[in-house]
């Protein structure tokens, strides 16, 4: 046999693309199998960091000041290999930092600054990121001077920042802090698309109602970050953009004068790039061969020339001194009328009628040419939409509020999604508490932790109804921004008290007890709910025969009314819960796939996972007490008896016409429990039975209850940044 041919039939014995590709082979030969890949993809195993890296405490050492000289200078150290506009990088870093951002969305909090994902497929090659691998490579001779204490996604909207107050911007602040993630994202759905820029129609159920863009989704179409800049699936009608401009911002979490401020602040400065034919633009970088070492979109025709660079395809730039921060923007747009054109690279745009050679912008690389500007569809939305004429009209009238208005949510753009103000640091974190930072007051750890355990243990409230209020107020909490969580006790406000997922009269049951108990001993709402429901596990525990302490930490505070942005809150109300096993309603998606995007959200690992949902079953934490999934005749107990049972050979598994299942004695036919397919997916997905059958082993029913407790304090404990500052 042939030394090269292991398998007797030919070929090298590579196992080609095995390794690398981005492709789930288990789901593309069983489509329908459970992708647990979103609870692996931040294991440790992917960070080249040590073990004991902390990099809150590593961004502490910093030089901040170095760091911003350094990156301020570099805006105008234009290079040969990627020429600055005018000699100023300033358009090109804010364009970086912004589309870094702008990929956030509120309705599962995922995109967005706050990981440096930008450096990874798939935004690393969406379209509209085009070219911004170069501003990339322009800012790292800064991160590799300043190493691991500056982290990609900080220096990112570093630059940013930096780029607006070299142009005479005065910005409202910063925050470091973000910590660079090592891989694509693979828990972000971007859409269903198999190509980028596919038509709008995809993606809604109505293109002439906004709002019904698939949720979660923010941008109009795969591969951009919001609208079409040439109008509605590229076809131009200012009236009809803005419509769309005002449901994706929406979903951005900005209101209309926020939208309006972003678009005509952002649009101050800078200009877009489309002066050669776009189909002689190269690949994107995932799509380059090796030599090209991460870069893509290679122009050919660039010639050194910055007027020659390519973008969006559009060409020009939006005011007279492209370099500056001014009012130059409200003065070409509302001062002159203006007509639809194309640009060099066949891309509609907008340019003004009679406007004189002297009042045009000069050309980007040859100050003696002045250059027609342009306005985008979304510029001229700004215009044409009576609101946002309204509010562009006002900030005409006053420049300071225009430029406090744009301050502020150029701040809030770049910094939603890190959470409360106790995640950032530096010199440059403004003191001012805002609404969108969900504010929690300070809570105080001075009070006797076992005084208050008694009165909760002698209230005559259950185990499950502190478990289930424990819970309820933690599962809210999203690791994607940070938002949510037990810490505030934001679930006895609104709007989280009336979520039908939180059983309001269990709840203010619940908390007509425990409120006065907090009252009396100095401690938070916040801690002792938290507490409750670790007396409830304990409790629980003991049933089971073991002698386990719930580890605690005091000090969450209590948020107010004032404290709270009702509207903001709205997304955050869960519409199912595999651990509770409750769905609101029926839905496309499996409740199964929506149990892993919880956990994800929670930080869980499947493990975790799966551990917590067997324990809460055998606790009898379903909401509203149904008893789907509790396969145990000892219900309270922190048993293994869910698992002993789900992997039992001595039952048999029954679909039932209404989704639901039944449980069966294999030699009887009699039903002994009734199931979801969130309770049989643990015995039916192989990844998660391997975990489940060591739960069922009998030498680790000690093993499940300390496991219990560790994923339980961990989704108790999600949101105390403090703990790990």
């Amino acid at each position: 046999m042939d030394g090269n041919n292991i398998h007797g039939l030919g070929g090298c014995p590579v196992n080609h693309g095995g390794n690398t590709s981005m492709e789930k082979p288990v789901t593309k030969w069983w489509p329908n199998a459970l992708n647990l890949e979103i609870l692996h993809q931040k294991g440790a195993r992917t960070n080249p960091m040590d073990l004991s890296y902390n990099h809150r405490e590593a961004v502490k050492s910093l030089d901040f000041e170095g760091v911003k000289a350094d990156v301020k200078s570099l805006m105008t150290d234009s290079q040969d290999w990627w020429p600055a506009d005018w000699g100023h990088y300033g358009g090109l870093m804010i364009r970086l930092a912004w589309h870094s951002a702008g990929s956030y969305r509120v309705q599962d909090g995922r995109g967005g600054a706050g990981s440096g994902n930008i450096r990874f497929a798939p935004l690393n090659s969406w379209p509209d990121n085009a070219s911004l691998d170069k501003a990339r490579r322009l800012l790292w001779p800064v991160k590799k001077k300043y190493g691991n204490a500056l982290s990609w996604a900080d220096l990112i909207i570093l630059a940013g920042n930096m780029a607006y107050e070299s142009m005479g911007f005065k910005t409202f602040g910063f925050g470091f802090g973000r910590e660079d993630i090592w891989g694509p994202e693979t828990d972000i759905y971007w859409g269903s698309e198999q190509e980028w820029l596919a038509p709008s129609e995809n993606r809604y159920g109505d293109l002439e109602n906004a709002s019904t863009l698939e949720n979660p989704l923010s941008a109009v179409h795969m591969g951009l970050i919001y609208v079409n800049p040439e109008g509605v699936n590229g076809v131009p009608d200012p009236a009809k953009t803005a419509m769309h401009v005002r449901e994706t911002f929406a979903r951005m979490a900005m209101d209309d004068e926020e939208t309006a401020a972003l678009t005509c602040g952002g649009h101050t400065v800078g200009k877009a790039h489309g002066g050669v034919a776009g189909d002689d633009i190269g690949v994107e970088p995932e799509a380059a061969g090796i030599e090209a070492q991460g870069f893509g979109w290679a122009n050919a025709d660039h010639k050194g020339e910055a007027t020659r660079a390519f973008t969006s395809g559009i060409e020009g730039a939006w005011t007279k001194q492209p370099t500056k921060f001014d009012m130059g923007y409200f003065d070409y747009l509302f001062n002159y009328d203006w007509q639809l054109t194309k640009s060099p690279a066949g891309a509609w745009q907008w340019e003004p009628i009679d406007m004189p050679e002297e009042e045009k912008p000069v050309d980007a690389t040859d100050p003696s040419i002045h250059r027609r500007p342009m306005m985008t569809d979304a510029d001229m939305a700004m215009k044409v939409d009576p609101v946002y004429n309204e509010i562009c009209q006002k900030f005409m009238a006053d420049s300071d509020y225009f430029a406090d208005t744009f301050a502020r949510a150029w701040f809030k753009l770049t910094h939603r999604d890190m959470g409360p103000k106790v995640n950032y640091l530096g010199p440059d974190v403004p003191a001012e508490d805002l609404l969108w930072q969900d504010p929690v007051p300070a809570g105080s750890t001075d009070y006797d932790v076992a005084a208050v355990k008694a009165k909760i243990a002698q209230s005559g409230l259950s185990a499950v109804e502190m478990i289930n209020t424990a819970w309820d107020s933690a599962r809210t909490f999203r690791g994607s921004d940070k938002r949510g969580g037990a810490n505030g006790a934001r679930i006895r406000l609104a709007p989280q008290k009336d979520w039908e997922g939180n059983e309001p009269d269990r709840l203010a049951k619940v908390l007509d007890i425990l409120e006065p108990i907090a009252a009396e001993t100095g401690a938070s709402v916040a801690d002792v709910i938290v507490l409750a429901g670790n007396i409830g596990i304990e409790m629980s525990i003991n049933k089971a025969g073991f002698d386990i302490e719930v580890p605690f930490v005091p000090g969450r505070g209590d948020s107010t009314d004032a404290q709270t942005d009702i509207d903001s809150f709205e997304v955050l109300e869960p519409f199912a819960d595999g651990f509770r096993n409750w769905q609101k309603d029926a839905y496309a998606v499996s409740g199964e796939e929506m149990m892993l995007d919880r956990a994800q959200l929670l930080g869980l690992t499947a493990n975790e996972m799966t551990v917590l949902l067997g324990g809460m079953r055998v606790l009898g934490a379903n909401h509203a007490g149904n008893r789907h999934g509790v396969f145990t005749d000892r219900e309270g107990a922190l048993t293994t008896d869910f698992f002993v049972n789900l992997t039992d050979m001595a039952n048999s598994w029954h679909p039932v016409s209404d989704g639901t299942y039944e449980i069966r004695d294999r030699a009887s036919g009699e039903v002994k429990w009734t199931a979801t397919s969130v309770d049989l997916v643990l015995g039916s997905n192989s990844i998660l039975r391997a975990y489940a059958e060591v739960y069922a082993q009998d030498d680790n029913k000690e093993k499940f209850a300390r496991d219990f407790v560790s994923a339980w304090t961990k989704v108790m404990n999600a949101d105390r940044f403090d703990l790990a500052a």
